[in-house]
């Protein structure tokens, strides 16, 4: 049994992470500040599921109150830190900067303190597929050259990586970084595809499809994404003993620092998803063809290598069993029929 500090709580992937920790018996401390970025409704609806579990305890605050976290490191002292918690999306990304920047720069050196300062075990926290970026040699490798995001939230989850390994070098602070690749399921975010397509079916308006349909998308299921990310939270970073200062590998290091993939493995077009969830609800959508979008990218794909090596563990849910499952629990939540 650990002390696990999950920021994010209140979050798809942090309510989930929380929920299974507390299932194994873990004592778990959440930290969200429950902002509107989509309807705080749903992430209401999550706390007071993992508020129903002993051992579950909620604080309500910003990352980027320093004094705030730095108290809940000092009073707390946890074992180990799985961050979660970031201003999320691509798109919101080109509208509205400054909240990328308090969130996943500001927030994130607050949380390396709080582990530096108080001997946290191991520090794991949310990277993003959209490092990538410019990038287009598939399957994305984390043995890959990252420098050319096309977002600001790619470029903040890159800062994220370097910013930590920094910390891994100058004080010793194991910290494993995961790219996560388009994440879906049950109690997902209401910004993402399979949320805006299911509502929009279901209540007869068009959706929108960008790049004309011909987006590729690695489509990974959350539970596949929580079994990544406390297998990974179990495996303490550590260096790598044949690193090479001529030759540097991206993905790891000298000192106690990891990056991994987390993905399906397995690329799916838009268009196959939009037939999937519409068997999945007995409907068709009206579809509206649009052109890509500043700051997406054509196509997602991860290469697992390192996490089967490392953790013994790839995603494998198929899109289908995924997409039927977040319709049934989009059904029940919503309170709509067939």
């Amino acid at each position: 049994m650990a002390k696990i500090l999950v920021t994010g709580a209140a979050g798809f992937i942090g309510y989930h992470t929380s929920e299974r920790l507390l299932a194994r018996g873990d004592e778990v401390v959440g930290l969200d500040n429950v902002n509107d970025y989509y309807d705080p409704t749903l992430k209401e609806a999550r706390i007071a599921r993992l508020s129903a579990k002993p051992g579950f305890r909620l604080f309500r605050m910003d990352l980027a109150d320093r004094d705030g976290v730095e108290r809940l490191f000092r009073e707390e002292r946890f074992d180990r830190v799985i961050n979660l918690a970031a201003q999320a999306g691509v798109r919101y990304s080109i509208t509205n900067p400054h909240a990328y920047i308090e969130s996943n720069l500001v927030g994130f050196i607050n949380i390396l303190e709080g582990c530096r300062h108080t001997g946290v075990q191991h520090l794991t926290y949310a990277s993003s597929s959209s490092v990538y970026g410019a990038n287009t040699a598939m399957p994305f490798s984390v043995h890959q050259n990252i420098d050319h995001p096309v977002s600001l939230y790619a470029a903040t989850k890159k800062a994220n990586e370097l910013m930590a390994h920094t910390y891994s070098h100058l004080y010793g602070l194991p910290t494993t970084g995961l790219r996560f690749f388009t994440v879906y399921g049950p109690w997902g975010r209401p910004d993402m595809a399979m949320f805006l397509f299911t509502k929009a079916i279901l209540e007869g308006k068009p959706i929108d499809v960008f790049n004309h349909g011909k987006m590729q998308r690695d489509f990974t299921y959350i539970d596949d994404i929580v079994e990544g990310v406390i297998r990974t939270s179990d495996h303490t970073a550590e260096p790598n003993p044949e690193w090479n200062s001529d030759a540097p590998d991206p993905a790891t290091s000298k000192a106690p620092y990891r990056i991994y993939n987390i993905g399906n493995n397995n690329p799916v077009e838009l268009m196959y998803l939009i037939e999937t969830i519409e068997k999945s609800l007995g409907r068709t959508a009206e579809k509206r063809m649009l052109p890509l979008q500043p700051g997406d990218v054509p196509a997602t794909y991860a290469n697992v290598d390192a996490l089967v090596r490392d953790v013994g563990f790839a995603p494998k849910t198929p899109i289908e069993t995924g997409v039927a499952n977040f319709v049934a629990w989009y059904r029940e939540y919503f309170q709509i029929g067939d």
